[in-house]
Parts: structure tokens; sequence; C-alpha cells
């Protein structure tokens, strides 16, 4: 007998929303919303293990490589396309793949999440190793794109992470490491953009920030691999110069500048007194960590 994932249940608690008055049909949404920080807490141990395997990864020249499809898909993209300007890192380094293609950023492509060999093949096409970390992503647990990429990510010998907001789901199954955040019946029957959609994001913002950082990524929770690309961040940047290479703001822009809009090199260059390939050097030589070139021995 098949059994409904929990995300297809009807909620009891939205029933009748199309007769409510609109302060109360909103208030019914938000009291729903309000319950997916706690149930994704209480994945924590799970998303710990996945950080950690990413950061290993990472490391040793992998990449951390999101699937998914429709909303599940797109939730994917726009985190890795957001460590970009946020870390500093590549585009070959962090990247999201959605059933579909591109078109399926902005549209519906009918059948797409259900082509369990273009999953495969998109991880075929990616050239996924053993260094990698492939994190798939279905609300429903059971897409087949999605659990066709785990399957050949896993016979290809990458670290997979399997992310879900029901039960029951077979891609946790799938998966080397299961993040099943289970959210219950959905706001409107099915409609997963909904409280999946916000687990899955909490889910990502944990996964890159929490691997990112322990990478080298940040100084506490300064984002000092920021990629001044704008009037916006070239400011940030500027300031974090100021700030923690305990210099002024003429300086500081200089110090952009020679170091090629690299932040973490101009604060070094500043704290150190040193060129900006001698700071390269020394955040090299550190593992890419600007707190142990600014305080090698802490108490």
């Amino acid at each position: 007998m098949n059994t409904l994932p929990s995300t297809e249940l009807v909620n009891p608690h939205t029933d009748g929303m199309d007769r409510l008055p609109t302060d109360e049909l909103l208030r019914r949404i938000n009291d729903e919303d309000a319950t997916v920080a706690s149930i994704v807490r209480g994945c924590i141990p799970e998303i710990g293990r996945a950080v950690d395997a990413i950061a290993e990864g990472l490391r040793s020249g992998g990449r951390l490589i999101y699937v998914g499809a429709g909303t599940s898909g797109r939730l994917g993209v726009l985190d890795a396309s957001e460590c970009l300007p946020t870390f500093g890192v590549s585009v070959e380094q962090v990247f999201g793949i959605i059933a579909g293609g591109e078109r399926a950023l902005t549209k519906a492509i009918e059948g797409a999440e259900d082509d369990r060999e273009a999953g495969a093949s998109a991880m075929d096409e990616a050239k996924v190793g053993a260094h990698d970390v492939i994190v798939g992503m279905s609300a429903s647990g059971g897409a087949p794109y999605v659990r066709g990429a785990i399957a050949r990510a896993k016979e290809r010998g990458a670290v997979t992470v399997g992310v879900a907001c029901a039960t029951p789901a077979p891609l946790c199954e799938d998966a080397d490491i299961a993040i099943q955040a289970v959210v219950g019946a959905e706001v409107l029957q099915g409609s997963t953009r909904l409280k999946s959609g916000t687990a899955q994001k909490l889910i990502c913002n944990m996964l890159s920030t929490g691997a990112m950082v322990k990478i080298g990524k940040t100084l506490g929770n300064r984002m000092v691999d920021v990629q001044a690309t704008n009037i916006k961040l070239i400011a940030r940047a500027k300031r974090l110069i100021a700030d923690l290479g305990q210099t002024d703001a003429e300086t500081a822009a200089r110090l952009l500048t020679e170091s090629g809009g690299s932040a973490k090199v101009g604060i070094v260059m500043a704290r150190k007194s040193v060129s900006a390939d001698e700071a390269r050097a020394l955040l090299d030589a550190a593992g890419g960590f600007l707190s142990v070139v600014l305080d090698p021995t802490p108490a």
C-alpha cells in the first residue's frame, strides 16, 4: 500500500481559511511558520555531521553541490549563488543543479523531477568524485531526479546528504547523512514552497554558513572573505580593513586596492605591515584562518 508523504496531508489548523478575515488568515499562516525553526533545531546533530563533511571536502579540494527539483532545486541554487560574494568561493567550488536546467529557475518544467536517469546523468556531467559532497533536497523525499542523483553520486564515491521534510522519505534512506525535518501538513495541502521551503532554507543556511566558518572564511562573525563587487560591498570591505586592521579609512581604501579587493588580505597587510603577497603567504600558512594569522598563540 502506498503511503502519502506527510506534506500531502490536510492541515486542520488552516481549514476554512478561504472564509477568514485577512488578519486571521495571516495569523494562521504565521502560526504554522512558527513551528518550523524548532523542528529544524531537532535536526542539528545530522546537520552538524553534514557541515563537518562539507568542510572536510572543501579543505580537500572537493565541492559542495546542491541537487533538487522545483522549489527545493531553486533553494539550493540560491544558497550556492549567495556563497560566492559572501565567502569568496568560486562558481566551480559551490553550485546548485536543478531538474530541468536553468529554465526551471523561473518556470515549472513538467516532468523534470520524475526523470531519475537525468539526475544520475547530471552527476556524471559534473564529474562528481570522492571529495565532493552532494546535498539532495526533496520536500517529499521522493523526487526521482534527486534520488537518481544521490544514487549515482554514491557510486562515484561522493558523500551524500539527503534533506527532506516529510515521512516517509526514501531520499533519506538513500543518503549517507539524512536530515529529515518533518514539518507536517502544509498551510495549503501539498504546497511545499511554504513550511517545507522555509525549513530547507534554514537548513541550507546552516550547511553553507557552518562549513564556511569551519574552513576559515570568517573572523568570528565577520565576513572577511566578502567579495567587494558593488558599492555596498566595497564600503563593507573598507570598514572591515579599518576596524580589524586597526587603521584609518584612507589607509583602508588604499589597502583594499593594493590587495586586489580582498578585505582579508588587506587586514593582514594593515596588522602585520606586509605586502599583499606576504599577507597571502601568511594566510596560506594558516590554512586561510585570519584568526591564526592575527593571534597564532591564543590563550
